[in-house]
């Protein structure tokens, strides 16, 4: 199935193929001179099914080339039925990708490798899988990450345990061959509900002594969750937290993030999924499902707190400035900000009225009732995303989404937000490195403007900037028939 030559809704400087099925990032390496960024893809249709390796690779995070399909199902074999998430490294000269071997009624996703000796173009199968097996009282068990640490190779496979407990399963190695299980890396807390049944596609940073443990959340009933983030330090091979898991992104369409240690030193990139929300029948009609997130900077502060904030180098997408404003805003008259692009990147700095909330509202029709509206509440101390109105098709989920936002109970206060927004997709930062992550579908037959609005007696200060985003220059090559080829 095609994609309409013009599609409202494809975002223009988010990673994705120009059509059919996308999920999990995969394999983030830093190889010869290239960010390289694999995806689980289905090249035939946009639903999840035939599970692939799509391939990116960029000099600069800005100009991206579409390689050939990295790894595709081998029929009767081992990943017959997928070649599932996992990790790539890169080591001796070539690129070594570990994936989780997907087959129909095995319930478990044995860990299995392939190499590239030319960059990625070409990959080779390694003949037997390298871990065949779970470990006694497991489960689920998939999504290998593999990294090295003190002369060491570590692997951790999402897993669930019988005991009710979601896990990071630790293995390590002296030659990427001969793997030694060592037992749980770190677990969920007992049996309850409010617990997640298994960890999926588990991730690991290093800041010095301290570590940051990534765990998306997943149940058998309603399958992805959301995503967690742990901060503590590794005592005898096994993870201790210092403070209780976190959300990582506040959103509800981001996934399954992976990460890669930029080229250079205590750098940490991240990217996510952020699945449709929409009806499935709107996705096959618009021939693509599923878009990455910009690549993301992972801090951890002195006090623990894991941060993200958009890669520096996002900022040279940034084309014309399109709006530069500073306003007082009164309850009684919401103010017109101005005319912004279906791709815009916006700072802003809010001083909020503490008897009220300040806005902004995202106008999508030229009537006013279709709109995205993020507010801050002093009172509560949050940040509020509101899609409710955000699409005149019924198809489009709805919603109302929270950050916490301390700073803004602080009277006087300015918030500083980034809101980075790709057609259907928004991301919002707030300085503290808090994010939350949305799908949205505007439908509406106006330009696109920006409104402030306050509900306090007092009236809140307003400064933002915008600027349009020049879309990602992407060179496409031969995608599946190379595979096929290889295959």
């Amino acid at each position: 199935m095609s994609t309409p030559p013009v599609d409202p809704h494809r975002p223009a400087v988010h990673l994705r193929p120009p059509r059919n099925w996308i999920n999990d990032p995969n394999g983030l390496v830093f190889h010869s001179g290239h960010y390289h960024v694999f995806f689980q893809y289905n090249p035939y249709a946009p639903q999840h099914a035939n599970v692939h390796w799509g391939h990116f690779r960029s000099p600069d995070l800005i100009t991206w080339e579409q390689l050939p399909v990295a790894l595709a199902p081998t029929p009767g074999g081992d990943d017959a039925d997928g070649c599932f998430s996992g990790n790539a490294i890169s080591v001796d000269g070539r690129l070594l990708a570990f994936y989780s071997a997907n087959r129909t009624g095995r319930w478990w996703q044995p860990v299995t490798t392939a190499e590239s000796h030319d960059g990625g173009h070409t990959w080779a199968k390694r003949p037997e899988l390298l871990i065949p097996q779970p470990p006694t009282d497991t489960t689920m068990y998939r999504d290998p990450y593999v990294w090295q640490q003190d002369g060491r190779w570590r692997m951790l496979v999402g897993s669930a345990l019988t005991d009710g407990r979601a896990a990071a399963l630790l293995y390590e190695s002296d030659d990427l061959e001969n793997w030694a299980f060592r037992g749980p890396f770190h677990t969920s807390g007992p049996a309850a509900p409010t617990e997640p049944v298994g960890w999926e596609c588990p991730q690991y940073a290093t800041f010095g002594g301290r570590g940051v443990l990534i765990v998306s959340d997943w149940t058998p009933q309603g399958g992805p969750s959301h995503v967690t983030v742990h901060t503590g330090h590794e005592v005898h091979g096994g993870f201790t937290a210092a403070a209780p898991p976190v959300r990582m992104d506040h959103g509800p369409d981001f996934y399954a993030p992976a990460l890669l240690k930029a080229s250079e030193e205590d750098r940490w990139l991240l990217w996510g999924w952020a699945w449709e929300a929409r009806d499935a029948e709107w996705s096959n009609e618009a021939g693509w499902a599923g878009v990455l997130t910009l690549p993301r900077e992972l801090t951890l502060a002195d006090d623990g707190t894991v941060g993200q904030r958009p890669a520096r180098e996002l900022l040279a997408l940034r084309g014309e400035r399109v709006l530069h404003r500073t306003e007082h805003v009164t309850r009684a008259r919401p103010v017109e900000l101005g005319e912004v692009s279906r791709t815009f990147d916006l700072t802003a700095v809010l001083t909020p009225d503490p008897t009220g909330t300040s806005s902004l509202r995202l106008i999508t029709s030229a009537d006013g009732t279709e709109y995205l509206h993020i507010s801050l509440d002093p009172t509560a101390g949050r940040l509020t995303v509101d899609r409710s109105h955000a699409s005149l098709d019924a198809r489009a989920r709805e919603g109302v989404y929270t950050v916490p936002c301390p700073v803004a109970r602080v009277a006087g206060t300015p918030v500083e937000l980034r809101v980075i927004v790709d057609r259907s997709i928004a991301e919002i930062y707030l300085s503290t490195g808090q994010v939350l992550t949305l799908r949205f579908y505007p439908v509406g037959d106006g330009p696109w403007r920006l409104q402030a609005h306050t509900t306090g007696i007092r009236g809140s200060d307003f400064t933002v900037e915008a600027w349009d985003l020049n879309p990602v220059a992407i060179r496409q090559g031969p995608l599946v028939a190379r595979q096929q080829q290889d295959a």
